[in-house]
């Protein structure tokens, strides 16, 4: 018989059992109007691994008593949603709701998103999305626009110490594991409920009293000096981008591998090399915006851990990169100048003259449609002429 992993056997059951949210989870809430009105509504769910994404969606299933399917987008297809698409026919038959729970769904493409759509819409199927990526970037905006996004938090040191005690308590196992030891499998944790119940569960087999040498022995980590929601994530990342500003490749690609390490995003990095690249390179280099944009496509395409080497190689290359600020410091200038003349009036030899009337007005008087062509009166509003921007 197959025993059951730790994590899943401390699964909570209901949302009075859930430790962390409390944002989502207090009175008034939506998870607790939902779990209440017994209306379930389409929801993405966006946050770290182990926040409880899976839990809360099979929570909610339970409560409003809606049949839950479960599918992952890494391992379906469209003949898997259909399937689901037409037993949800069935259950609406049978005047039974249909939950579908689609984990990692930023995996599904354009196409596999709008195949849910028509049925979010009418109602055959309530959808539950799980994403560790950003919705805005990963998921379609009709899809969206038809969906509540639920914001997760990683849990914190404390509440990952609550899961374990919980965890010892049900196995009877509370006076073997020292305070210290609980300690330090929160810490490598770094938020996760399922690594820390993981960790724990390894510490245990080992038939000895845990320690945090045991812990360490068992996870064969140490505690990592990084946490993606803290002070030390902004940190490195700065570092990361101040190196690459200074053209220093050996701090550039020390902090990159950190960063790696430590289990950053590897689409963070690359979109804050796609930003670099027009920032600080801008006109020094104009191939570097599209080598930094091909990464962070890449990246998005190939995964961990193979990603390291366009990480690393592009990396490399902003960093041996000329420098140039000359586009940043103009768009600075222009916004400035901007907000502070919001409504100048376009001069009008450079307004479009689509009637006579316009054109009598004096509409687009004396302007040549030939490249390069400079008008007399200039460009910029009469306020604004002596001004320079670039």
């Amino acid at each position: 018989m197959q025993r059951i992993p730790l994590a899943e056997r401390m699964r909570p059951t209901t949302l009075d059992d859930v430790i962390g949210q409390t944002h989502l989870l207090g009175d008034g809430e939506i998870l607790r109007q939902i779990v209440r009105k017994k209306e379930p509504v389409s929801l993405i769910l966006w946050g770290p691994p182990g926040s409880g994404k899976t839990t809360l969606a099979r929570i909610i299933a339970n409560e409003v008593k809606a049949e839950f399917i479960e599918l992952s987008a890494v391992t379906s297809g469209k003949k898997d949603v259909e399937k689901v698409v037409e037993h949800a026919r069935q259950n609406w038959n049978l005047q039974l709701r249909t939950i579908l729970f689609v984990d990692e769904i930023h995996r599904f493409n354009k196409a596999q998103q709008d195949a849910f759509l028509p049925h979010v819409e009418s109602g055959l199927i309530t959808l539950i999305g799980a994403t560790t990526e950003n919705p805005s970037f990963e998921i379609i905006n009709p899809l969206l626009s038809r969906s509540r996004v639920l914001v997760l938090e990683a849990l914190s040191k404390d509440e990952i110490i609550k899961i374990l005690k919980r965890a010892l308590k049900d196995a009877k196992a509370t006076k073997n594991v020292t305070p210290k030891a609980l300690d330090y499998l929160a810490e490598l944790a770094g938020g996760d409920a399922r690594v820390a119940l993981g960790n724990l569960e390894l510490a245990l087999s080992m038939d000895e009293k845990v320690t945090p040498e045991i812990v360490k022995v068992a996870a064969q980590k140490r505690v990592p000096g990084y946490d993606k929601k803290g002070d030390m994530h902004y940190n490195v990342i700065s570092a990361f981008i101040k190196s690459m500003r200074g053209s220093n490749v050996d701090a550039t690609l020390y902090y990159l591998a950190r960063m790696i390490d430590a289990g950053e995003d590897p689409k963070f990095i690359a979109r804050r090399m796609v930003i670099f690249a027009s920032e600080d390179i801008g006109l020094a280099g104009n191939g570097a915006l599209g080598l930094a944009l091909q990464a962070f496509q890449a990246v998005e395409r190939v995964g961990m851990p193979e990603s390291s080497y366009i990480l690393f190689h592009v990396a490399t290359a902003l960093a041996k990169s000329q420098k140039s600020r000359q586009t940043t410091d103009a768009m600075h200038r222009a916004q400035a100048l901007a907000k502070q003349y919001p409504d100048s009036s376009v001069p009008l030899h450079l307004r479009n003259a689509p009637t006579k009337l316009m054109t009598d007005l004096g509409y687009a008087k004396d302007y040549k449609w030939e490249a390069g062509f400079k008008h007399g009166q200039g460009f910029l509003p009469d306020e604004l002429k002596n001004e320079i921007i670039f």
